[in-house]
């Protein structure tokens, strides 16, 4: 039995990250499809408005905090969240492990040719890691067509789906079935990150809880997305109440 805890509306698994990758590395003895969500505040306030989204978040076999504030907001609720598990660095983790057992990655998604660099250089920086096969985020709906069949021709053990949130979430939940992986993951911009194109916060942010403060800084247009922040922060309060 999962052991969850509710933060408006959203079903967020209490565990470590080590924790997590355990159950990430156990579903691919499992049978079925399984897929992986890490949402942080911006897409829980999302999925206030995004029915479908929030159905998704609801029905993942994995929920994981990608964000501090779900972590604060985890106090005011039964069972505090214990640390949060970024969707990069659960990635990143889950990647070595599957380097040491000759698990298979498929890539999907990001800008033409970013997600070719990205899993170059992690297979160079990770012996051992299969990543057999690549894709960018831009397609038709005959492309797309094209996409599933090929990634279904190779099954990898885990497909991972950088087309950003919602997006990716609501693509792994209509499509999974199709493709024939086992696990299913949405990682947003981390091609970028995992290619080089684009570095994370510095450890410091990262520590105390401030890389969308990072992310801030370095792309000011992101701060109508931002916004979404304080009214977490108050609608976390005002249901607390």
């Amino acid at each position: 039995m999962r052991n969850t805890t509710e933060i408006l509306g959203v079903q967020f698994d209490v565990l470590t990250m080590e924790e997590a990758v355990g159950k990430v590395m156990g579903f691919f003895d499992g049978k079925g499809n399984r897929f992986i969500c890490t949402p942080n505040p911006e897409i829980v306030m999302e999925a206030q408005k995004d029915s479908q989204l929030m159905g998704i978040l609801k029905a993942a076999d994995l929920v994981v905090p990608d964000g501090i504030g779900i972590v604060w907001a985890s106090k005011f609720t039964g069972k505090r969240i214990k640390e949060r598990v970024a969707g990069y660095d659960l990635a990143m983790n889950v990647l070595k492990e599957m380097a040491v057992e000759g698990k298979t990655a498929y890539f999907f998604g990001g800008a033409p040719g970013v997600a070719a660099s990205a899993a170059k250089k992690l297979m160079k920086d990770h012996p051992g890691l299969k990543i057999i096969g690549t894709r960018n985020g831009y397609f038709s709906a005959k492309e797309e067509k094209e996409i599933i069949s090929e990634i279904k021709r190779l099954s990898p053990d885990m497909l991972f789906v950088g087309l950003g949130a919602p997006k990716q979430e609501k693509w792994i939940y209509e499509n999974l079935r199709f493709t024939g992986a086992k696990v299913a993951i949405g990682i947003g911009g981390s091609f970028d990150v995992m290619a080089g194109n684009l570095k994370r916060a510095p450890k410091i942010y990262q520590k105390l809880g401030l890389e969308w403060f990072y992310r801030l800084i370095k792309q000011p247009s992101r701060w109508k997305r931002m916004m979404r922040l304080p009214v977490f922060v108050i609608k976390v309060l005002v249901n607390k109440k």
